[in-house]
């Protein structure tokens, strides 16, 4: 397809950027620990470490990984939230020429035995919390090297002891545990500052990271993700957000809040890596589901960078304590990992002053693909147009390209694009077409702009009476009534049609009546579009990041 949507690129946005600029992450982190050396990289409890407290923690840790004698390539796992330790350990991963392994530490010991023996990890860096989780599963894996920190340890005295002593005694929130052999956080340091540390020869080409994908529809695969994968989206990101982001004043810190999870490819590189690209500074949130808590600590900082998802757009919004936060000083809101709703996303405008930029990607794709100009100032109801550098095809079932202005499944290619999966040569072969255009599984539409419009994942279609029903637009209805806070939708088997739409609901207004929404519904939705059922819940199955899981409300249905 040509790419119709560079001549409405925002002034100053390059068609193609240098994915080359670094032969690898490590020598961007460098250049950053070095250039921004004396500024604050990110913020933990009040806690502020800088560039250079970041570059020397990593380069121990990076020196004590390789006197364990693990070597280039070799697979590091990392189980932790957003903690001070969790930067520290990236960039050692990196530095050393080994390959980060991002693992949700909320997993079962199922889930994490698969991924530990899947990506055939030698070591893993981990939170005591979740601790317990790998006792019951390490001895059936290759891991042989384990490093335990702690939420205090990075705080100091006496916030450090008082934070370790809340959450193990108060909270309980460390089960008992044992891992014989484990080297506690500050140990390995503390020996890696000892040792000489030797860099390893690492090129673009060379893996950086195992980002786990695709669990929705089966088994856990690792997108494998390159440096210069890596690199480009950092680069990518950094001319399209740039628009938005240059009205900074200048000289001013780049304050971006973290509380998307960092093992999670979103915040993994638009929030961390992009951050130390721009020399910029992290608000680490650890748990940004205790609202309360989080308002408080953002409370604290002049905040300029905010991405998120729409469930934490949306709850932020409906917290008593929202005003507490200084929003006027915001810049850009980037909006991913599902779709922005209107009524969210107006609201959040009228609240803040600063619209939501809703974009889009995939682990696949490192992640960023595709995004809406992020100088706009309103919703546009789309996921914007490609990015600098990336390439966009709508394919039908075997891979040809459709016909202009007729859906198909958006397929993509560019630097930022995964090697493939981990292992997994079939799956690669199954995801890629022909002249290597990644497959994303999502239906789409193109306008004459280059603007492109989500209709569905595939897999969540409704098929009513041999009508196509996409969830997304039903429950994009359901919140824009009053006394909706969240909906999802699903299909369920029907005598009559096939299939019919169910609909469940968290109300905002708890009178809300099932009569009352279906009146509103009837009136916004043509008549196969209209759920069948509605079901009232308190809450709705969520990921750590926040995205609603459709597939957890099927059985249920």
């Amino acid at each position: 397809m040509e790419r119709i949507w560079l001549a409405n690129y925002p002034a100053g946005v390059p068609a193609d950027i240098d994915p080359d600029i670094f032969s690898n992450v490590g020598s961007l982190l460098e250049r950053s620990f070095k250039a921004y050396a004396e500024r604050p990289a990110y913020a933990f409890m009040g806690h502020k470490t800088s560039y250079a407290q970041w570059g020397a923690q990593s380069m121990a840790l990076a020196a004590y990984l390789q006197s364990l004698g693990l070597k280039k390539g070799d697979r590091v796992a990392l189980m932790m939230p957003n903690v001070p330790q969790y930067p520290v350990a990236v960039a050692a991963v990196l530095r050393a020429g080994l390959v980060v392994v991002n693992v949700n530490p909320l997993y079962t010991p199922r889930e994490l035995e698969h991924q530990l023996k899947d990506s055939g990890a030698l070591a893993i860096v981990i939170l005591e919390n979740f601790a317990h989780t790998l006792q019951q599963v390490i001895a059936h894996t290759a891991v042989r090297h384990v490093v335990v920190a702690n939420m205090g340890e990075t705080l100091g005295f006496p916030l450090g002891p008082i934070v370790n002593y809340v959450v193990r005694h108060k909270k309980r929130l460390v089960p008992a545990w044992s891992l014989p052999g484990h080297v506690r956080w500050k140990q390995a340091l503390q020996t890696g500052a000892g040792r000489s540390f030797s860099p390893p020869q690492v090129d673009t080409e060379d893996v950086a990271l195992l980002q786990y994908t695709g669990g929705t529809t089966g088994v856990a695969k690792g997108a494998t993700l390159t440096h210069r994968n890596i690199v480009a989206n950092i680069v990518q990101s950094a001319a399209w957000y740039a628009p938005a982001l240059g009205k900074l004043p200048k000289g001013q810190q780049l304050n971006t809040i973290c509380a998307l999870p960092l093992y999670h490819i979103f915040a993994f590189t638009v929030i961390m890596m992009l951050s130390a690209y721009e020399g910029g500074m992290m608000i680490l949130i650890p748990n940004p589901r205790d609202l309360p808590a989080t308002l408080k600590e953002l409370a604290k900082y002049e905040v300029h960078s905010f991405p998120a998802v729409n469930t934490l757009f949306n709850g932020l919004l409906n917290h008593p304590d929202f005003d507490r936060v200084g929003w006027d000083k915001l810049k850009m809101c980037l909006g991913g990992g599902m779709a922005v709703q209107e009524a969210v996303a107006r609201r959040w405008l009228e609240r803040t002053g600063c619209p939501i930029c809703e974009g889009y990607g995939l682990s696949e794709t490192s992640p960023s693909a595709i995004c809406n100009p992020t100088d706009t100032d309103r919703y546009s109801g789309t996921i914007g147009m490609p990015i600098p550098s990336t390439e966009l095809q709508l394919v039908d079932d075997s891979g040809r390209e459709v016909a202009p202005g007729l859906p198909g499944e958006i397929a993509l290619r560019g630097p930022q694009v995964m090697r493939g999966y981990w292992n997994r040569p079939d799956d690669t072969a199954a995801t890629f077409t022909a002249d290597g255009f990644l497959r994303t599984g999502d239906i789409g539409e193109i306008d004459t702009r280059g603007y492109v419009k989500i209709i569905d994942r595939k897999k969540d279609m409704i098929l009513v009476s041999g009508f196509n029903v996409y969830p997304n637009e039903v429950e994009g209805v359901a919140v824009m009534h009053p006394g909706v806070l969240e909906a999802a939708a699903i299909g369920v088997p029907d005598a009559n049609s096939g299939e019919a739409v169910k609909l469940f609901v968290v109300k905002k207004d708890p009178a809300l009546t099932e009569q009352q929404l279906r009146d509103f519904l009837h009136e916004q939705l043509t008549g196969y579009k209209r759920p069948k059922f509605i079901e009232f819940r308190g809450e709705l199955p969520k990921t750590p990041v926040g995205k609603i899981l459709r597939r957890e409300l099927r059985p249920t249905a």
